[in-house]
């Protein structure tokens, strides 16, 4: 095998790995109908798991005649740009998936799991050429939703305590400590972390 031959397979191994390591990472965009409606990504329960919570609330005045967990799904491409750069590319969706909690059922004794009723999700996408940003869309059992208005006291709570980039990133625990490796935590997650010690 001549120096030439070496050198163009080389190089063409070089192309493919890096078209294939572009395509993994690529960030799937979100799907908006005419009138700008978010189409619900249904295949979110393949996308990267990153917590659960239970009977969470941000406000203290909030009370519900009933438990439940919210599940959190990344789509995979931010994902993997999250790992690298400690924060979200553009077209970035999250998907929260609300489900009531059942604590009698089968064996279970004590503590509460989760009902395969969906009680409700809302996706936050960060799209700047769409929604100058970031933004909330919430689903009952529809598969189309509208924009939730900028008005809504969501937008002013991420905007004041998300740890990283308008997401709450501090309830991720698999994310947190790479997003405190990589120094992209909030001044306004720092200064509430602040305020709690």
């Amino acid at each position: 095998m001549n120096i030439k031959m070496i050198a163009a397979t080389a190089l063409s191994l070089l192309c493919s790995l890096a078209l294939s390591e572009s395509t993994e990472t690529a960030v799937r965009s979100p799907v908006y109908t005419e009138d700008g409606r978010l189409a619900l990504p249904e295949d979110y329960r393949e996308w990267v798991y990153l917590s659960s919570g239970f009977d969470m609330s941000y406000s203290p005045m909030a009370m519900m005649g009933h438990h439940m967990f919210d599940n959190v799904f990344v789509e995979p491409g931010a994902y993997k740009a999250f790992l690298a750069t400690g924060t979200w590319p553009d077209k970035t969706m999250l998907v929260l998936e609300v489900r009531g909690a059942i604590d009698k059922g089968s064996i279970n004794k004590s503590g509460n799991y989760q009902s395969t009723e969906v009680m409700g999700r809302e996706v936050h996408v960060k799209d700047s050429a769409h929604l100058q940003g970031w933004a909330f869309f919430g689903f009952g059992s529809e598969k189309l939703a509208k924009m939730i208005p900028r008005t809504a006291d969501c937008y002013a709570c991420h905007a004041a305590h998300a740890a990283v980039d308008n997401t709450f990133v501090q309830f991720y625990p698999t994310l947190l400590p790479i997003a405190t490796a990589k120094g992209t935590l909030s001044a306004a997650y720092n200064a509430d972390r602040g305020n709690k010690n």
